[in-house]
């Protein structure tokens, strides 16, 4: 898959209280939704261990993430009353970084500037 230079990606991980696990994952059906018209999302998809939900997404440039989460903020507060953030990670090129990390500084994510590896 051919991807641009500028890909940044961003890894949420969310601890769901205990009993609301179902409630927690069926609330992400409309995340997917909303996150299906984004021009520049790349990928965007859930996994789970134990009580733990991951969400792996990325997107063309800082501005496509900013987009994202403007897209989904109004999903992200009934979200936060089911699960804690246990942590962020936000990967890319040290210049996509810079831009977010304004936006980005109350999440007081791990930033991750790519360092070298395989283009197709």
């Amino acid at each position: 898959m051919s991807q641009p230079a500028n890909v940044v990606s961003i890894h949420p991980y969310f601890k769901v209280h205990a009993g609301k696990l179902e409630e927690f994952k069926a609330a992400l059906a409309a995340f997917n939704e909303k996150t299906a018209t984004e021009p520049k999302n790349l990928y965007y998809d859930f996994t789970i261990n134990g009580d733990v939900v991951f969400c792996r997404e990325a997107y063309a440039g800082a501005e496509g993430l900013l987009a994202h989460l403007d897209n989904v903020g109004a999903l992200l507060g009934p979200l936060m009353t089911m699960a804690d953030i246990q942590r962020v990670e936000v990967h890319g090129p040290a210049a996509e970084l810079e831009k977010l990390k304004g936006p980005l500084a109350g999440l007081k994510p791990q930033w991750f500037t790519y360092l070298c590896g395989v283009k197709r």
